[in-house]
């Protein structure tokens, strides 16, 4: 049966296709009632007006979606299946006068129009939680232009606009706040339960709900690139991609079809011939044989769950891009974590500056928020801030070299700011007290970063100005989620990172990750993927920055940090964690394989329900309307079934 829902249709037609199926399957019964009565009180000929408005009215949908397929696609669909049983039944009755055949035939029209109208709503039942994503975002946005409010459309508003958002409104686009105080209610976008406060500097969310201040908020993005409608895009790139197992469903119901016309005319034809059977039995079982044997139960066994769980999934603030990954993550037996931004809470602090001979620690920080300026990495951020209002010039020509660092041009001087391998190659030397100053930061799980210049006008080597010494701190839910992890079976963890080996353990050792992989480029990240891929099908990877995006991509199922991940990451990623919550990794395998369960579960019934009632047509046991409240029984409770991922 087709249940193809339309996940943002209007409101109008969202009312009107809500309502029709039910509509017509409540006039196709009356009729029917009616039809009945008359029959049995010989009014034949009313019977004969009321029963085929019946078929008409509650076959109509079924019929133009069955005639839709066959001519437009050349495929023969299960509706149309439907269909030509009914009126078959109809005929066979007018032909041999027995006009409960009519009744039968009518019988199944109904069951079939209930059917669609109860899948339908159910399916709708999981539209409607994806769906009020798009009641997250506003419509307007007051914007403060020459010191006056002006109330205009979201699509209007430019990058560095202000605007003012009262106490209870929705915040209408990403901004960062320019003035105020208040607390925020990030549920729907995050799956915080509780507000969290936002001061000046924050950013905050489209969709999120403002508490008691009033906020002035600066736009730093379009809002078509909001967090939101980034959301809403993949949540419908989610519903329209079809997951493997359902195209392999679809695929099998095409030729599933044409095999089961081919053995009902079979049907229809040889047992007078074989067994002596009369025409009106053999058509009649042929008839019912076609009702019985279509696969509308096995093709609602997937669709329904998967979109389930990508609701249940929205939900508690876990993003999956199609069905397909939520399939994928409940088979992953290997998973390999970027620390910064990951294991880490990525919220890096300057803990220490420590300059060389003739420079000052103001001297390293200006040096290097000259470069840092232009990044967007974690650690970038963390030194810009701690320069603070120090007087530093903005460079020029500025080469990130992602897993080593960072390079720019100022006042004729290049500025390299990185690890000490990549600061290495542009300087003489580093001097011996500042490696030994650096190897015992790194030793308490600190990360160092070189800080030196070169004079573009010279053949000298470059100098170095200094270093400065990163903390980050360690997920407070990190250790539990490994610990999680393992429990739900998960063969291997492994850590994954850019800095040096002592900062790695030192981390891995406080989260119970004992494989470490340190001192990476992006391209041996890529490695480490492949490698696990070859002792373990299903690899994922969970990531926030651009470095991370080819291990990503590579993996089985990329996991993204949605708030701290950089722009690449999440559109890499194929799972994204909108509140930067790690323990909602555990979450997410667990709905995968309460998916996986309730799929195998839903095909064993429908198919036994094909078998059952395939056996029960040939022994006789089962008359049409039988057959079809088997059938179409059988599809109801496989989507019922799938609408329990519904609950949390």
């Amino acid at each position: 049966m087709n249940a193809t829902p339309m996940l943002y249709p209007q409101r109008l037609n969202q009312f009107t296709k809500e309502h029709a199926d039910a509509f017509a399957a409540v006039v196709c019964g009356l009729l029917l009632i009616l039809g009945w009565f008359a029959l049995h009180l010989n009014w034949l000929g009313l019977a004969l007006m009321l029963l085929p408005a019946a078929y008409v009215i509650g076959g109509y949908e079924s019929a133009r979606e069955g005639l839709t397929t066959l001519f437009k696609e050349k495929e023969l669909d299960v509706d149309l299946l439907m269909i030509v049983a009914a009126v078959g039944a109809a005929s066979l009755g007018l032909w041999q006068r027995e006009y409960h055949l009519i009744i039968d035939g009518a019988i199944l029209i109904l069951i079939f129009a209930i059917s669609g109208a109860l899948e339908g709503y159910a399916m709708r039942r999981t539209e409607k939680s994806i769906r009020s994503l798009m009641n997250l975002t506003a419509d307007t946005a007051r914007v403060l232009r020459q010191g006056r409010e002006e109330e205009i459309s979201i699509s209007q508003l430019q990058v560095g606009d202000e605007i003012l958002v009262k106490p209870g409104e929705l915040i209408p686009t990403d901004g960062l706040i320019v003035s105020g105080y208040s607390t925020l209610n990030q549920a729907a976008i995050t799956g915080e339960s509780l507000p969290v406060e936002k001061t000046v500097g924050e950013e905050v969310f489209a969709g999120t709900i403002n508490g008691y201040g009033a906020l002035k908020l600066k736009v730093h993005k379009p809002a078509e690139s909001s967090l939101i409608q980034r959301v809403i895009r993949l949540v419908e790139q989610a519903q329209t991609e079809a997951p493997p197992s359902q195209e392999f469903i679809e695929k099998f119901e095409r030729g599933y079809a044409r095999v089961i016309v081919f053995a009902g005319i079979m049907l229809a034809t040889l047992p007078p011939f074989l067994w002596g059977w009369n025409w009106e039995t053999t058509i009649y079982r042929a008839l019912t044989f076609l009702v019985v044997a279509s696969p509308c139960a096995l093709m609602a066994a997937i669709m329904p769950t998967l979109l389930s769980g990508i609701a249940n999934g929205a939900r508690q603030g876990i993003l999956f891009k199609n069905g397909a990954q939520l399939e994928k993550i409940g088979k992953v037996r290997a998973i390999a974590f970027d620390k910064t931004g990951t294991l880490t809470t990525g919220q890096v602090q300057v803990s220490q500056v420590i300059a060389a001979t003739d420079f000052t620690s103001s001297d390293v920080l200006k040096t290097a928020a000259a470069v840092e300026s232009s990044s967007e990495h974690p650690i970038g951020k963390a030194i810009v801030q701690a320069a603070g209002d120090l007087d530093w010039v903005h460079t020029v020509e500025v080469q990130a070299v992602p897993g080593r660092g960072i390079v720019g041009m100022a006042q004729q001087q290049k500025i390299i700011v990185g690890n000490a391998a990549f600061v290495q190659g542009y300087v003489e030397s580093l001097p011996e007290e500042l490696q030994k100053t650096a190897q015992s930061l790194e030793e308490k799980g600190k990360t160092v970063v070189w800080v030196a210049q070169k004079p573009t006008s010279q053949e000298s080597q470059g100098i170095v100005v200094g270093l400065i010494a990163i903390a980050d701190q360690v997920r407070a839910e990190a250790a539990a989620t490994i610990t999680r992890l393992r429990k739900l079976g998960v063969a291997e963890i492994v850590m994954l990172t850019g800095d040096n080996q002592r900062t790695a353990h030192s981390v891995a050792q406080a989260v119970g990750i004992e494989r470490v992989y340190a001192e990476l480029l992006p391209e041996d990240k890529l490695d480490v993927i492949r490698s696990l891929q070859k002792h373990h099908q299903t690899v994922a990877m969970v990531g926030d920055g651009i470095n991370d995006a080819p291990a990503l991509a590579q993996a089985a199922v990329g996991v993204a940090m949605g708030v701290a991940g950089s722009d690449v990451a999440l559109e890499t990623a194929d799972i994204v964690l909108m509140a930067d919550k790690l323990e909602k990794i555990a979450v997410a395998i667990d709905l995968g394989r309460r998916s996986h369960n309730i799929i195998k579960q839903n095909i064993t019934v429908a198919l036994s329900f094909i078998i059952l009632l395939l056996i029960g047509n040939f022994l006789g046991n089962i008359n049409l309307p039988i057959g079809v409240i088997g059938h179409e029984g059988s599809t109801v409770l496989v989507t019922l079934s799938g609408l329990r991922l519904l609950k949390r």
